[in-house]
Parts: C-alpha cells; structure tokens; sequence
C-alpha cells in the first residue's frame, strides 16, 4: 500500500512539473512581443572594405523614404523606444539619413535615435541642419594603429582623424558619443586604455568578431573571409580584462554567444533577420508585427541581459565639456 501511494505521489510531481513546463511554453508563445530597440541598415554600400563585415554590398538597394516611414511607424506602434541606423555607411546618404532622423525624433518621439558611422562622411554642415534630433552617434574604431586600421580594411591611413573629428562634433552639438570595436585577430592584444580615455566616449562596446553565414564565410560567393579575423573565447576575454579596471561599465563586452537573436535588425528590404542571420521573406510592409518578431527569433531576455536598455536619451539639460577638452589632440 504504501509502495502504491509512494508511486502516485512520483507520477503527480512528474505531471505537475510537465504541466507547468507546459504552460509557460503556452505563455511564451501568446505574450506580445515588443522591438525595444531596433537597428536599421537600410544600405549596404560603404566607401571602406573592413574584412569582417557582416552586411557587405551585395546589393545597391535601398528602400524608399516614405515605406521606410511606414515600417518605422509601424515598429513604433508595435513599442519601438529606440532605433539605430546602420549600414554599411549610412552617411553616403547624409539627406535620406538625416530626414529619418528628424522623422523618428519629431514625428515618431522615439526615446533614443543612434548611428552607427565609420565617421569618414560625417560632416558639420549636417549636424547644423539635423543634430537637434540625435541622441547618439557611435564611430567605429577597432585601433589606434593606423597601419592595424588599414590591415583591418577600415581606411587608408586617415581613420584616427575622423575619429576624433566626429568625437569633436558630438561634443558641440551636445550628442551622445560612443564608441565601437570589434576586437579581432590583429588588435586583441592591444592596449587601447590611453586613447579611450582622451576621447571619453560614454559607451565603449567592444564585439567579438562574429562569423555570419551568407556574409563574410569566404565561400559561396560572399564579399568578406572573416575567418581569418576570428579570436578565441579566451583571447576576446583577454581583451576585455585589460581594459575593464580602467573603464568599468563604460565598457560593454558583447561575445559571440551573446550577439544572437539579441538584437533586431532589419535590412534596405525592411525585412528582419531570422533566426541563424539570414534575412525572412517577410516585410514590415506587408505581415504583422508579431508574427514577424516571432520569424526573427527575438530573444528580450538576451537582449536586456546584454545590457540593451541603458541611458540612451539626449539629455536636453546638458552642457558642452570645456575648451580644454574641445581642443585636446589626441597623441596619434
């Protein structure tokens, strides 16, 4: 009898525990999905040929100005706070970019509108006429090497200058400014602390080259080999603890295993990437919202776990660093 009892007890608990394994799938599956924060590359094209590059210039495409705003509005609507545009470069479009941004901010009145630039068509003239709508402007520097910059494919030995120049404009215009690196095979043992530091971003996020399948694996007719740039688990750590202590939690560290299904992108035919990185058939112009992010595989736990919120609003309060700083030259 008691054998008996001992066995119905075992049979409820594995039931029960299956039930509830149930209902959270259940769960998971009808809770709205919202896209906090979505990155645009609505160009492929670049004026630089970095080796890694994972949205490379297949295509010359790019949608138009007004289905661009109807998919934005339409995230928006769908709880988009922030959204980033990226490319390729997105400043060989300096009018189209910059009316988006205008867009987002003035119309749309999203919390934070970022860009992603490699900073060498950055320009004063555009900050003058769109500044006021930008939260955020990001430069991507992988070295303060210049011959390094160059074997990466970023530049022809000018890059530091650009640099420092969009560091400079961000500081005029009261725009947020961080930087971006992607640590790989020919700059994960260098010590960048000095330099970060001179040019105080307020956001250091540091990615571990990421192989993308269609993208940059040298074969099947993809533009970039990045194999050749890819570091180990341990040697990207290594790169984060040198420069860590100095930078504390200015410093993001995003590895691989981190980077998918983190973030939402979509591409110059308003579609997300799915799952494993390869664009949906889906558009943002003709399927609903939910069914879309469920395609892409968005993952919101991943996301806040790579510290994807974070101060990201321009703070209309803010004053200029002091000419002391304007003026500083960096030691290049």
């Amino acid at each position: 009898m008691l054998f008996e009892i001992l066995v119905c007890v075992l049979f409820a608990a594995y039931f029960s525990q299956r039930w509830v394994r149930t209902r959270k799938k259940m769960e998971t599956s009808q809770r709205t999905l919202i896209p906090i924060a979505v990155n645009f590359h609505f160009t492929r094209k670049c004026n630089y040929k970095c080796g890694f590059c994972f949205h490379t210039a297949k295509t010359s495409d790019m949608p138009t100005l007004t289905d661009s705003q109807l998919a934005l509005k339409k995230l928006k609507d769908g709880g988009m706070r922030k959204l980033n545009f990226a490319g390729g470069e997105p400043f060989l479009y300096p009018k189209y970019l910059g009316d988006l941004v205008r867009y987002c901010k003035q119309d749309l009145g999203l919390e934070s509108v970022s860009i992603v630039t490699n900073g060498s068509k950055v320009k004063r003239d555009w900050f003058i006429r769109y500044g006021e709508y930008l939260d955020i402007m990001a430069v991507s520097c992988d070295s303060f090497n210049e011959k390094t910059n160059v074997q990466i494919g970023r530049g022809q030995g000018l890059h530091l200058n650009a640099v420092q120049e969009v560091s400079s404009l961000c500081r005029e215009f009261r725009v947020k400014f961080k930087v971006n690196t992607v640590v790989c095979r020919y700059n994960w043992q260098e010590d960048m602390n000095h330099d970060i530091s001179l040019l105080q971003p307020f956001r250091w996020k540091c990615f571990q080259v990421l192989i993308v399948p269609g993208e940059n694996t040298g074969t099947d007719g993809t533009l970039r080999n990045a194999t050749e740039f890819q570091i180990s688990s341990a040697e990207f750590e290594a790169f984060i603890n040198r420069h860590a202590k100095v930078h504390g939690e200015k410093l993001v560290p995003e590895p691989n295993n981190l980077l998918r299904h983190s973030y939402l992108m979509i591409d110059e035919h308003l579609r997300f990437y799915a799952s494993g990185n390869t664009p949906s058939v889906l558009t943002l112009l003709d399927t609903d919202l939910q069914t879309l992010l469920k395609d892409a595989g968005w993952d919101e736990a991943a996301f806040i776990k790579r510290s994807g919120v974070y101060d990201w609003s321009r703070k209309p309060n803010t004053t200029p660093c002091s000419s002391k700083f304007r003026d500083q030259k960096l030691d290049w």
